[in-house]
């Protein structure tokens, strides 16, 4: 008796994890990439089911590895948090990215720009945001029915998924979690810490030198024939 060797009908897909591109051009970039995408996972640190990932290839569609973006920074409600070498939709009960951000860098072109908001609307964002660093320009999309549309004004606009608001006045893109904490880059963060730290140190020191200053004055009340536990 012979075994039979099962044959392969029809080549397997493969959707690659990487599509050959840098996550940025330049420092800035990288910097807010990584604040937005830090900041947000922190926001929602406590909600085991919002995904959120920067630079992922998302593949919306089953058996089309063509069809793909790798937005700077995306989040996913209803999805668990976890590793993911891309974002296969089909995999993911079908739901798409809910809100997306890129960060422009001098190397992208407006066909390039184009070309992903008509995907995102396509392919279901509810909010897509794009700033361009070098010009401190905000611009922001909301979904309505089928389209993506222009957000009239960005400065001091408040997400409507997110709750976290958006402020460029100050020369910089700033933004603010719901209870209005700044998000912060990593340095920020660790000098903010540290200075944490540091108060604590010398509120203990402070601790520690009134003990002192106490324990000398209940010494000297006991020299005087004084109990001090008495006072």
């Amino acid at each position: 008796m012979t075994a039979t060797i099962p044959t392969k009908t029809s080549s397997e897909i493969i959707y690659p994890d990487s599509d050959g591109k840098p996550m940025s051009d330049n420092t800035k970039q990288f910097e807010l990439i990584v604040t937005i995408q830090g900041g947000i996972d922190a926001l929602y640190k406590d909600n085991e089911n919002v995904f959120v990932a920067g630079d992922l290839l998302w593949y919306p569609v089953e058996g089309d590895n063509k069809t793909r973006q790798a937005p700077d920074t995306m989040v996913v409600f209803g999805r668990q948090k976890g590793y993911r070498g891309s974002y296969k939709q089909w995999v993911e009960d079908n739901i798409p990215p809910q809100v997306v951000f890129e960060i422009l860098s001098p190397g992208n072109r407006f066909g390039e720009m184009l070309k992903k908001l008509r995907f995102y609307e396509q392919y279901g964002v509810e909010e897509y945001y794009l700033y361009d660093p070098d010009h401190n320009e905000l611009t922001g999309w909301l979904r309505s029915q089928e389209k993506l549309n222009d957000i009239e004004s960005m400065e001091g606009w408040v997400s409507p998924r997110l709750e976290i608001r958006f402020e460029t006045a100050s020369g910089d893109l700033e933004i603010y979690q719901p209870d209005g904490q700044k998000f912060l880059s990593y340095v920020e963060l660790s000098s903010q810490m540290e200075s944490a730290q540091r108060q604590m140190e010398l509120a203990q020191q402070q601790i520690e030198l009134a003990q002192q200053k106490a324990d000398r004055l209940s010494e000297k009340l006991r020299e005087m024939g004084i109990n001090p536990d008495e006072i």
